[in-house]
C-alpha cells in the first residue's frame, strides 16, 4: 500500500519553510561530508571500508535531511558502492532478492486486499458495537485502541492509521455534531487523545509481530545474515507481543487520564456505530476469500513455533517445517490465494492491477539498508566503529549495550524513518556487542520508537493533520511513551530474550 498517498499533512507555513530549508542543507551537506569522509586519515581501515565509510556518511545526511526520497537515496547509495569498487555489482545488489524481501512483498499485498474489501472496517466496527464498550467514552477509547494495535500487528501500521483515522473522524464529528444540536459537551482534549491513540496504538502494536513494522523484518534479516541466527515468526512474537501489551496498557491508562471526553456517556454513540456496522451490509465473497487466505498466512507462520514448542526444536517435524517455511514462503503463498479464490462479479479476490500498489519504495529502501549493512561486515567497517564506540562507551554486559541501542534507536527514530534508524543502528550495534565479547542478538531486538513529532513516522503526520493535535501536546505525550518504551522494551527483551536463545 502506498504511503505517500495515505499520508495526510497539515503544515504551518514555518514547518514548510523548515522543511524546504533541511532539504537544501541536505543537498549542500551530503558531498560535502562525503569528501570530507574519504579524505580522513581513518587509521585502521581497509580502502574499500573507507570509501563504504563515505557513501554511508552522504547516505546518513540524505536519510536524515530527507533530501531526496528515501528508496532514492538507498539505491543511489547502492549504486555509489558499485562505482567506488566497494564490492562488486552482484553482491551489492544481491540483498535486493533476500528472501526477506518477499515476506514484504507478499504481506503487502494482503494488506492491500484487507484494505481493499473493508475487513479492516468489519474488525473495527465490530469491536466497537460490543455492548461492553456501549456509550463510555472511556472504553470507546480502550477498544477503539485495541482493535488499531491488534490490525496494525498484521498490516501495515501507516494502512491501519489511515483507516482507523477515518473511523476515528468520524466518531468525533458525529461527538461535536451531537454537541452543536443540544448533546453533552464534549472536551477537546478527548478529540486529541483519540487522534494520538490512532497513530500511537499503530506503531505500538507494530512491535507485535515480525511483519507489523519494517524495522521487525530489517533487524530478523541482519539476525539471520550477521548472526546466523534464524528466529521464527513465533519467537519474534513471544517477545514482541509482551512488548506491544505493556506499552499499550500505559498508552490507555495515560491517554484516558490525561484527555478526558469530561461526560460518562456519550449520547447517541451506540447507535452511530451500529449504523456504521450495518453499511458494511453482508459478508461478501472477496472478504471471505480474503479472510481465507490470511487465516492460511497466519497458520503457517505459527505451526512451526507450536511444534517446536511441543516436540522441541530438535524434533524431525520441526526441522522440516523449519526448512521448508521460512516466512516468505506462507507470506507469498498467501498472496498467490488471493488471484486464484473468487472475489465479485466472477473475478478473483485481488486483481494484479490491485497488487503492484503496494509500497515498493519501503521495500527498496530495505534492500539498500540491509546492502549497506552487509557490506559494513564484509568489509570490517561495522568491526571499527563497534570497537571504537564500545571503548568510548564503556560498556559493560548485554544489558548496557542493550540500552545504548535502544536509546540511540529511539532517539534517532525521532529524526528520521524508523525503516532508517534501523538500517543506521543494528549493523553497528551487533559489532558492538562482538567487541564487547556479549550476546548480539539482545541489542538487535531493540525496537525503533518515535511518538514525539509529525515527521517521527508516518501514523503520527496522519493524525496531526486532523487538527486536534497540538504540536506540543503531540511531543510532551509522545516524550513520555518514549521514555516508557524504553523502560519496557530494554526490561522485556532483557528478560525473554533467553527463551529464543
Amino acid at each position: 500500500m502506498n504511503i505517500e498517498s495515505l499520508v495526510v499533512e497539515r503544515v504551518s507555513d514555518a514547518e514548510a519553510r523548515f522543511e524546504r530549508v533541511r532539504r537544501v542543507v541536505g543537498f549542500a551537506l551530503a558531498p560535502i561530508v562525503f569528501l570530507i569522509v574519504l579524505l580522513l586519515p581513518l587509521a585502521g581501515l581497509k580502502p574499500e571500508a573507507h570509501r563504504l565509510a563515505a557513501v554511508m556518511a552522504t547516505v546518513i545526511v540524505l536519510w536524515v535531511t530527507e533530501a531526496l526520497p528515501l528508496p532514492v537515496t538507498a539505491l543511489l547509495g547502492a549504486a555509489g558502492c558499485v562505482v567506488l569498487r566497494v564490492a562488486p555489482a552482484k553482491d551489492v545488489f544481491a540483498p535486493f532478492a533476500d528472501p526477506l524481501m518477499f515476506l514484504f512483498i507478499g504481506s503487502f499485498i494482503l494488506a492491500r486486499a484487507i484494505f481493499l474489501h473493508r475487513l479492516d472496517r468489519r474488525l473495527a466496527f465490530g469491536v466497537l458495537s460490543i455492548k461492553w464498550v456501549g456509550a463510555s467514552p472511556s472504553r470507546i477509547l480502550f477498544a477503539f485502541g485495541a482493535v488499531t494495535a491488534f490490525i496494525s500487528a498484521w498490516i501495515s501500521n501507516t494502512a491501519t492509521t489511515a483507516m482507523m483515522f477515518a473511523i476515528g473522524m468520524a466518531i468525533l464529528a458525529f461527538l461535536f455534531d451531537n454537541e452543536r444540536a443540544g448533546g453533552s459537551p464534549i472536551s477537546r482534549r478527548y478529540a486529541t487523545g483519540l487522534m494520538l491513540m490512532t497513530a500511537f496504538a499503530a506503531s505500538i502494536g507494530g512491535l507485535a509481530t515480525p511483519i507489523g513494522t519494517p524495522p521487525n523484518v530489517i533487524g530478523l534479516g541482519f539476525i539471520r545474515q550477521l548472526l546466523g541466527v534464524e528466529l521464527s515468526f513465533f519467537e519474534w512474537a513471544m517477545i514482541g507481543t509482551p512488548v506491544a501489551l505493556c506499552m499499550f496498557a500505559f498508552l490507555y491508562l495515560y491517554l484516558n487520564r490525561l484527555c478526558p471526553a469530561g461526560v460518562a456517556e456519550i449520547e447517541g454513540s451506540r447507535e452511530m456505530i451500529a449504523r456504521e456496522k450495518q453499511s458494511l451490509g453482508g459478508w461478501t465473497r472477496g472478504q471471505k476469500s480474503t479472510l481465507v487466505a490470511f487465516g492460511v498466512t497466519v497458520l503457517l507462520w505459527v505451526v512451526p513455533g507450536i511444534i517446536a514448542l511441543a516436540l522441541g526444536e530438535g524434533s524431525a517435524v520441526y526441522q522440516n517445517l523449519n526448512h521448508s517455511l521460512p516466512e516468505a514462503i506462507p507470506a507469498m503463498l498467501g498472496a498467490a490465494l488471493l488471484f486464484v479464490l473468487p472475489g465479485e462479479r466472477g473475478e478473483r479476490a485481488l486483481a494484479w492491477g490491485e497488487a503492484v500498489k503496494i509500497d515498493w519504495g519501503v521495500i527498496l529502501l530495505f534492500g539498500g539498508g540491509l546492502t549497506f549493512g552487509l557490506l559494513s561486515f564484509q568489509t570490517g567497517l561495522a568491526e571499527w566503529i563497534g570497537r571504537g564506540l564500545t571503548g568510548a562507551l564503556s560498556l559493560e554486559g548485554s544489558l548496557g549495550l542493550l540500552t545504548a541501542s535502544v536509546i540511540v534507536a529511539a532517539v534517532m527514530s525521532e529524526t528520521t524513518s524508523n525503516v532508517a534508524s534501523a538500517n543506521m543502528v543494528i549493523p553497528v550495534v551487533v559489532s558492538m556487542a562482538r567487541a564487547a565479547g556479549v550476546d548480539p542478538l539482545e541489542p538487535t531486538l531493540g525496537a525503533s520508537l518515535g511518538f514525539m513529532l509529525p515527521v517521527s513516522t508516518p501514523p503520527n503526520a496522519i493524525v496531526y493533520g486532523s487538527g486536534y493535535v497540538p504540536l506540543m501536546r503531540m511531543v510532551r505525550y509522545g516524550l513520555l511513551l518514549d521514555v516508557v518504551g524504553v523502560v519496557v522494551i530494554i526490561t522485556l527483551v532483557h528478560l525473554l530474550t533467553p527463551l529464543v536463545r
